[in-house]
Protein backbone atom coordinates (compact mmCIF):
# COMPACT_ATOMS: atom_id res chain seq x y z
CA UNK A 1 0.00 0.00 0.00
CA UNK A 2 1.42 3.38 -0.97
CA UNK A 3 2.00 5.83 1.86
CA UNK A 4 0.20 9.18 1.71
CA UNK A 5 1.66 12.55 2.65
CA UNK A 6 0.12 12.18 6.15
CA UNK A 7 -2.25 15.14 5.89
CA UNK A 8 -5.31 12.97 6.49
CA UNK A 9 -7.38 14.66 3.76
CA UNK A 10 -9.10 11.34 3.17
CA UNK A 11 -9.13 8.10 5.07
CA UNK A 12 -10.08 7.40 8.68
CA UNK A 13 -8.99 8.47 12.12
CA UNK A 14 -8.59 5.11 13.91
CA UNK A 15 -7.71 4.21 17.48
CA UNK A 16 -6.47 1.37 19.65
CA UNK A 17 -4.77 1.00 23.04
CA UNK A 18 -3.37 -1.45 25.57
CA UNK A 19 -1.51 -3.53 23.02
CA UNK A 20 0.61 -5.19 25.75
CA UNK A 21 3.04 -6.72 23.30
CA UNK A 22 4.97 -8.56 25.98
CA UNK A 23 2.42 -11.33 25.29
CA UNK A 24 3.06 -13.35 22.13
CA UNK A 25 -0.67 -13.36 21.36
CA UNK A 26 -0.72 -9.56 21.49
CA UNK A 27 2.33 -9.32 19.25
CA UNK A 28 0.42 -11.38 16.69
CA UNK A 29 -2.50 -8.95 16.93
CA UNK A 30 -0.24 -5.96 16.29
CA UNK A 31 1.42 -7.68 13.34
CA UNK A 32 -2.02 -7.99 11.72
CA UNK A 33 -3.02 -4.33 12.14
CA UNK A 34 -3.38 -2.59 8.79
CA UNK A 35 -4.81 0.75 7.64
CA UNK A 36 -7.95 0.72 5.57
CA UNK A 37 -6.55 3.39 3.24
CA UNK A 38 -3.18 5.11 2.70
CA UNK A 39 -4.48 8.21 4.50
CA UNK A 40 -5.48 6.56 7.77
CA UNK A 41 -4.14 7.97 11.02
CA UNK A 42 -3.80 5.76 14.09
CA UNK A 43 -4.20 6.89 17.70
CA UNK A 44 -2.39 4.62 20.18
CA UNK A 45 -3.65 5.38 23.69
CA UNK A 46 -0.89 3.83 25.77
CA UNK A 47 0.26 0.56 27.32
CA UNK A 48 2.04 -0.54 24.18
CA UNK A 49 4.58 -2.57 26.12
CA UNK A 50 6.58 -2.84 29.33
CA UNK A 51 10.12 -2.29 28.04
CA UNK A 52 11.58 0.28 25.70
CA UNK A 53 12.43 -2.44 23.17
CA UNK A 54 8.81 -3.69 23.13
CA UNK A 55 7.46 -0.17 22.73
CA UNK A 56 9.86 0.67 19.91
CA UNK A 57 9.10 -2.56 18.04
CA UNK A 58 5.35 -1.95 18.01
CA UNK A 59 5.38 1.78 17.29
CA UNK A 60 8.01 1.43 14.56
CA UNK A 61 5.92 -1.26 12.85
CA UNK A 62 2.75 0.85 13.03
CA UNK A 63 4.50 4.04 11.91
CA UNK A 64 5.62 2.24 8.76
CA UNK A 65 2.04 1.31 7.90
CA UNK A 66 -0.14 4.30 8.82
CA UNK A 67 0.04 7.81 7.39
CA UNK A 68 0.45 9.19 10.92
CA UNK A 69 0.67 7.57 14.34
CA UNK A 70 -0.03 9.50 17.55
CA UNK A 71 0.91 8.05 20.95
CA UNK A 72 -0.03 8.79 24.54
CA UNK A 73 1.88 6.91 27.25
CA UNK A 74 0.18 4.56 29.66
CA UNK A 75 1.37 3.38 33.03
CA UNK A 76 3.12 0.32 31.57
CA UNK A 77 5.41 2.46 29.39
CA UNK A 78 6.46 4.32 32.54
CA UNK A 79 7.31 1.23 34.57
CA UNK A 80 10.99 0.82 35.42
CA UNK A 81 11.44 -2.94 35.29
CA UNK A 82 14.63 -4.58 36.56
CA UNK A 83 14.79 -6.59 33.33
CA UNK A 84 14.68 -3.52 31.08
CA UNK A 85 18.19 -2.44 29.96
CA UNK A 86 16.87 1.15 29.97
CA UNK A 87 17.00 1.97 33.67
CA UNK A 88 15.64 5.51 33.49
CA UNK A 89 12.87 6.47 35.90
CA UNK A 90 10.01 8.94 35.96
CA UNK A 91 10.30 12.06 33.84
CA UNK A 92 13.62 10.92 32.39
CA UNK A 93 12.04 7.68 31.15
CA UNK A 94 9.14 9.55 29.60
CA UNK A 95 11.53 11.98 27.88
CA UNK A 96 13.49 9.04 26.49
CA UNK A 97 10.31 7.58 25.02
CA UNK A 98 9.40 10.94 23.49
CA UNK A 99 12.79 11.10 21.81
CA UNK A 100 12.35 7.53 20.55
CA UNK A 101 8.94 8.36 19.07
CA UNK A 102 10.22 11.48 17.37
CA UNK A 103 13.05 9.47 15.80
CA UNK A 104 10.54 7.12 14.15
CA UNK A 105 7.99 9.79 13.23
CA UNK A 106 5.38 9.18 15.95
CA UNK A 107 3.56 12.22 17.39
CA UNK A 108 3.74 12.55 21.20
CA UNK A 109 2.04 14.74 23.81
CA UNK A 110 5.08 17.04 23.63
CA UNK A 111 4.66 17.81 19.92
CA UNK A 112 2.40 20.34 18.18
CA UNK A 113 -1.13 18.97 17.97
CA UNK A 114 -1.83 17.98 14.34
CA UNK A 115 -5.07 18.82 12.57
CA UNK A 116 -7.09 16.01 11.01
CA UNK A 117 -8.45 17.36 7.72
CA UNK A 118 -10.12 14.18 6.53
CA UNK A 119 -13.78 13.14 6.81
CA UNK A 120 -15.29 14.50 10.00
CA UNK A 121 -12.65 17.23 10.23
CA UNK A 122 -11.02 19.57 10.55
CA UNK A 123 -10.32 18.80 14.19
CA UNK A 124 -7.28 19.27 16.40
CA UNK A 125 -6.04 15.85 17.56
CA UNK A 126 -4.42 16.09 20.98
CA UNK A 127 -2.49 13.18 22.50
CA UNK A 128 -2.37 13.81 26.26
CA UNK A 129 -0.35 12.52 29.21
CA UNK A 130 -2.13 13.30 32.48
CA UNK A 131 -1.63 10.42 34.97
CA UNK A 132 -3.87 10.16 38.09
CA UNK A 133 -4.00 11.66 41.56
CA UNK A 134 -6.01 9.20 43.74
CA UNK A 135 -9.02 11.55 43.71
CA UNK A 136 -11.35 8.76 42.49
CA UNK A 137 -11.67 7.19 45.92
CA UNK A 138 -14.38 4.81 47.13
CA UNK A 139 -17.19 6.31 49.17
CA UNK A 140 -16.26 6.56 52.82
CA UNK A 141 -12.53 7.14 52.25
CA UNK A 142 -11.81 10.82 52.66
CA UNK A 143 -8.07 10.83 51.96
CA UNK A 144 -5.75 9.17 49.47
CA UNK A 145 -3.91 7.59 52.36
CA UNK A 146 -7.06 5.93 53.65
CA UNK A 147 -8.06 4.64 50.21
CA UNK A 148 -4.58 3.30 49.55
CA UNK A 149 -4.50 1.58 52.93
CA UNK A 150 -7.81 -0.12 52.11
CA UNK A 151 -6.41 -1.26 48.77
CA UNK A 152 -3.44 -2.85 50.51
CA UNK A 153 -5.75 -4.44 53.05
CA UNK A 154 -7.85 -6.04 50.32
CA UNK A 155 -4.91 -6.89 48.04
CA UNK A 156 -6.17 -4.76 45.13
CA UNK A 157 -3.05 -2.66 44.54
CA UNK A 158 -1.90 -1.33 41.17
CA UNK A 159 1.60 -2.43 40.16
CA UNK A 160 2.39 1.25 39.64
CA UNK A 161 2.97 1.48 43.39
CA UNK A 162 6.10 -0.62 42.90
CA UNK A 163 7.29 0.19 39.37
CA UNK A 164 6.10 3.66 38.29
CA UNK A 165 8.46 6.20 39.80
CA UNK A 166 7.59 9.93 39.71
CA UNK A 167 11.20 11.22 39.86
CA UNK A 168 11.95 14.09 40.28
CA UNK A 169 8.45 14.77 41.62
CA UNK A 170 7.73 13.76 45.18
CA UNK A 171 4.69 11.69 44.17
CA UNK A 172 2.63 10.51 41.22
CA UNK A 173 -0.06 12.97 42.33
CA UNK A 174 2.39 15.86 42.07
CA UNK A 175 3.48 14.72 38.62
CA UNK A 176 -0.18 14.48 37.62
CA UNK A 177 -0.86 18.03 38.84
CA UNK A 178 2.03 19.36 36.78
CA UNK A 179 0.91 17.45 33.68
CA UNK A 180 -2.70 18.64 34.02
CA UNK A 181 -1.69 22.28 34.46
CA UNK A 182 0.74 22.29 31.55
CA UNK A 183 -1.60 20.41 29.23
CA UNK A 184 -4.53 22.71 30.01
CA UNK A 185 -2.39 25.71 29.05
CA UNK A 186 -1.49 24.10 25.73
CA UNK A 187 -5.10 23.22 24.96
CA UNK A 188 -6.19 26.77 25.76
CA UNK A 189 -3.69 28.00 23.17
CA UNK A 190 -5.05 25.81 20.35
CA UNK A 191 -7.10 27.22 17.48
CA UNK A 192 -10.47 27.86 19.19
CA UNK A 193 -12.32 27.55 15.88
CA UNK A 194 -11.59 23.82 15.69
CA UNK A 195 -13.11 21.07 17.83
CA UNK A 196 -10.76 18.48 19.31
CA UNK A 197 -10.24 14.78 19.59
CA UNK A 198 -8.67 14.19 23.01
CA UNK A 199 -6.64 11.03 23.60
CA UNK A 200 -5.38 10.02 27.03
CA UNK A 201 -4.52 6.59 28.39
CA UNK A 202 -6.57 7.13 31.54
CA UNK A 203 -10.25 8.10 31.24
CA UNK A 204 -11.02 11.80 31.66
CA UNK A 205 -14.22 11.08 33.61
CA UNK A 206 -14.84 8.76 36.52
CA UNK A 207 -18.10 7.21 35.27
CA UNK A 208 -16.43 4.52 33.11
CA UNK A 209 -14.78 3.09 36.24
CA UNK A 210 -18.16 2.34 37.82
CA UNK A 211 -18.21 -1.09 36.15
CA UNK A 212 -14.79 -2.16 37.35
CA UNK A 213 -14.78 -5.55 39.05
CA UNK A 214 -12.86 -3.94 41.92
CA UNK A 215 -14.09 -0.34 42.32
CA UNK A 216 -11.21 0.53 44.65
CA UNK A 217 -8.90 0.29 41.61
CA UNK A 218 -10.42 3.55 40.29
CA UNK A 219 -7.94 5.58 42.33
CA UNK A 220 -5.28 4.64 39.75
CA UNK A 221 -7.50 5.52 36.78
CA UNK A 222 -7.64 9.30 36.48
CA UNK A 223 -8.20 12.64 38.12
CA UNK A 224 -11.30 14.66 38.98
CA UNK A 225 -9.65 17.76 37.49
CA UNK A 226 -10.36 16.59 33.93
CA UNK A 227 -14.05 15.77 34.36
CA UNK A 228 -15.16 18.78 32.28
CA UNK A 229 -12.39 18.75 29.66
CA UNK A 230 -14.64 17.29 26.96
CA UNK A 231 -16.77 20.45 27.25
CA UNK A 232 -14.01 22.89 28.15
CA UNK A 233 -11.97 21.95 25.09
CA UNK A 234 -14.84 21.34 22.66
CA UNK A 235 -14.23 17.63 22.13
CA UNK A 236 -15.83 15.89 19.18
CA UNK A 237 -14.66 12.60 20.72
CA UNK A 238 -12.51 11.36 23.60
CA UNK A 239 -10.29 8.27 23.26
CA UNK A 240 -8.89 6.33 26.21
CA UNK A 241 -7.88 2.86 27.39
CA UNK A 242 -6.48 1.47 30.66
CA UNK A 243 -9.70 -0.18 31.86
CA UNK A 244 -9.62 -3.10 29.39
CA UNK A 245 -13.38 -2.64 28.95
CA UNK A 246 -13.78 -1.55 25.31
CA UNK A 247 -17.05 0.27 24.72
CA UNK A 248 -18.68 3.51 23.57
CA UNK A 249 -20.36 5.86 26.05
CA UNK A 250 -21.70 9.40 25.85
CA UNK A 251 -21.39 12.29 28.29
CA UNK A 252 -22.95 15.67 27.58
CA UNK A 253 -23.42 14.57 23.99
CA UNK A 254 -19.71 13.77 23.53
CA UNK A 255 -18.63 10.30 22.43
CA UNK A 256 -16.08 8.52 24.66
CA UNK A 257 -14.30 5.50 23.19
CA UNK A 258 -12.46 2.92 25.32
CA UNK A 259 -10.35 1.16 22.69
CA UNK A 260 -8.14 -1.32 24.57
CA UNK A 261 -6.99 -4.72 23.33
CA UNK A 262 -6.16 -6.00 26.81
CA UNK A 263 -4.81 -9.39 27.81
CA UNK A 264 -5.45 -12.75 26.09
CA UNK A 265 -7.36 -14.07 29.11
CA UNK A 266 -9.85 -11.19 28.72
CA UNK A 267 -10.62 -11.88 25.06
CA UNK A 268 -12.51 -15.07 25.93
CA UNK A 269 -15.33 -13.01 27.44
CA UNK A 270 -15.88 -10.97 24.27
CA UNK A 271 -17.96 -11.71 21.21
CA UNK A 272 -15.51 -10.14 18.75
CA UNK A 273 -11.87 -10.88 17.89
CA UNK A 274 -9.09 -8.80 19.50
CA UNK A 275 -7.35 -5.96 17.73
CA UNK A 276 -10.33 -4.29 16.09
CA UNK A 277 -9.37 -0.73 15.20
CA UNK A 278 -12.04 1.71 16.35
CA UNK A 279 -13.02 4.41 13.88
CA UNK A 280 -13.18 7.80 15.57
CA UNK A 281 -13.73 9.93 12.45
CA UNK A 282 -15.75 9.96 10.38
CA UNK A 283 -18.24 9.02 13.06
CA UNK A 284 -19.52 5.48 12.47
CA UNK A 285 -23.11 5.14 11.27
CA UNK A 286 -25.63 3.69 13.65
CA UNK A 287 -23.32 4.01 16.66
CA UNK A 288 -24.81 2.26 19.70
CA UNK A 289 -25.24 4.37 22.85
CA UNK A 290 -23.25 2.22 25.27
CA UNK A 291 -21.18 -0.65 23.84
CA UNK A 292 -19.46 -1.81 20.66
Amino acid sequence: MARSDGTGRRGNLLAISDLHVRHAENQAVVEQLRPQSPDDWLLVAGDVGDTVAQIEWALRLLAARFAKVLWSPGNHELWSLPADPVTLRGVARYAHLVDLCRAIGVVTPEDPYPVWEGPGGPVTVAPLFLLYDYSWRPEGFDTPQAALAEAHRTGIVCTDEYLLYPDPYESRSAWCAARVAGTARRLEERDPALPTVLMNHWPLRREPTSILRYPIFAQWCGTETTSDWHRRFDAAAVVYGHLHIPRTTWYDGVRFEEVSVGYPREWQRRSWPPGQLRRILPEPDGLPPTAW
